[in-house]
């Protein structure tokens, strides 16, 4: 690995060297964040993989699929059809907290500070 990051910092310097990185944009200013900040430090790594990948964790997707399931309730006027919503979210739920249990996150503070972040990030309007 040691072999690799001396590789890319020679051609990091080369680059700066002739004057290929000058003028960038953003030059000179703090990075924009990541969406990533409030995420516990050992699970940084691996939500950006994932999120690199266009992949989400399962807790994630569960909780997209909650969240567009009680859209569908809210706006739901059919009973049979609500009771078929409402039957799905309650397994969405269910496996929810499942994973949390199973992962410790249930009782884990960090998670529970950044449970909030993910659910505004769920429901905000792109």
């Amino acid at each position: 690995m040691e072999f690799m990051r001396t590789i890319a910092e020679e051609r990091i310097l080369e680059a700066i060297r002739r004057g290929e990185l000058d003028n960038l944009p953003g030059a000179g200013k703090p990075l924009p964040p990541d969406g990533i900040e409030n995420v516990p430090e050992e699970l940084r790594v691996g939500f950006k993989l994932l999120k690199n990948a266009g992949m989400i964790p399962e807790e994630m997707q569960l909780r997209k699929e909650m969240v567009t399931l009680g859209d569908l309730l809210s706006a739901c006027r059919n009973d049979t059809e609500r009771k078929k919503l409402q039957s799905q979210l309650s397994a969405k739920k269910l496996r929810y907290q499942s994973l949390m249990s199973a992962r410790g996150w249930v009782m884990s503070e960090a998670f529970a500070e950044y449970e909030h972040q993910i659910q505004q990030k769920l429901t905000e309007n792109d």
